[in-house]
């Protein structure tokens, strides 16, 4: 596995698993898959309803804890200092563990600011390795960046794939040292992601699927996808 390192130093795989969209009964079962073939980062949000779900399937798989790194995301409703301390214990239950790899705020809205100090204070106390966002626009990270933070967010989560390419807004990112993360990096299978005529033929000339040349063209972009 290859993996980026971020701005604090720690390193994450470069390739994720996420459990966006899977059902809650199906989530054990689909992290044990993933786990099985390799994966070894698990990214999943307060959101998703299935953090309790990922925690059972990375125990059950008795893999040393430490050999994982595993995502989660804040929803705007635990946003506030006090609410969102409380949701990431929440979470630590749920998934299981003492320090959770990645926490970002899932989207810029409600009380962001308050949310993003109590991550700080975690990250300070070991309960978190690295802290970030996701779908911040240009301006909203500038502002995280600049203005009296301690910890300059680690990660701005956003979608990125051949139909929505991010290159303005990876070189924002860049400039205050943010790491791009794609979701969505097949667009959902939207807009016939799969049959694209461009995508078709340049699998064709290194006989490589659609997927495979999307996750390279990624990856060599200083990506890490989900």
């Amino acid at each position: 596995m290859e993996y980026v390192k971020l701005n604090n130093g720690v390193e994450m795989p470069i390739l994720d698993f996420g459990v966006y969209q899977i059902p809650r009964e199906e989530t054990k079962r689909c992290v044990l898959d993933a786990i099985n073939v390799g994966f070894r980062a698990i990214d999943t949000a307060q959101s998703y309803f299935n953090e309790a779900e990922v925690g059972d399937a990375i125990k059950e798989s008795g893999i040393p804890r430490e050999e994982f790194f595993i995502t989660t995301k804040i929803w705007i409703d635990n946003y506030g200092y006090e609410k969102c301390k409380a949701s990431v214990k929440e979470s630590l239950k749920k998934l299981k563990t003492d320090y959770i790899d990645l926490v970002l705020l899932h989207q810029p809205f409600s009380d962001y600011y308050g949310a993003y100090r109590a991550l700080e204070e975690l990250y300070e106390e070991g309960k978190i390795r690295a802290i970030g966002v996701s779908n911040f626009y240009p301006d909203r990270l500038a502002d995280m960046c600049l203005f009296g933070r301690k910890v300059v967010p680690a990660v701005n989560q956003v979608e990125t794939n051949p139909l929505n390419q991010q290159v303005k807004a990876q070189e924002n990112m860049e400039k205050y040292g943010v790491h791009i993360e794609a979701w969505a990096p097949f667009g959902e299978g939207k807009n016939n992601m799969f049959s694209n005529p461009t995508l078709v033929e340049i699998g064709k000339k290194y006989n490589k699927s659609v997927a495979q040349v999307i996750l390279r063209w990624l990856i060599q972009r200083s990506n890490y996808c989900l």
